[in-house]
């Protein structure tokens, strides 16, 4: 199992999560998640420990507790939502001016 983290400050470092969970037990791993286009930090972590005791001490303590001028929010990590296959939508409204009907969106040009 692993911990969320959220509401982290976007300056903080893998190095610093680490260290705080650190505290209550052994940290097996810690992901930072960053945004695809700006590579800036995404404002929230994953954290793994080696047990569940000592993950349970770290929420206990940390939940709540003000960290780098942030109130954390820490709490047993959900599994994964399985959203399907990629989603988008069809994009060809988009392209034609939002219209749609299979006229290219140019309606007020044709005449009749």
């Amino acid at each position: 199992m692993s911990i969320y983290v959220g509401n982290l400050s976007f300056k903080v470092t893998q190095e610093d999560v680490s260290n705080v969970f650190a505290e209550y037990g052994t940290v097996k791993r810690v992901q930072l998640p960053t945004d695809r286009e700006t590579g800036r930090m995404r404002g929230f972590g994953f954290v793994e420990m080696s047990t569940d005791e000592e993950e349970n001490a770290a929420i206990e303590a940390l939940d709540g507790a003000e960290w780098m001028g942030r109130s954390l929010k820490v709490n047993k990590a959900k599994p994964r939502e399985d959203r399907g296959g990629g989603g988008g939508g069809d994009r060809r409204s988009f392209s034609n001016g939002g219209g749609g009907g299979g006229w290219g969106g140019a309606r007020n040009d044709r005449r009749y």
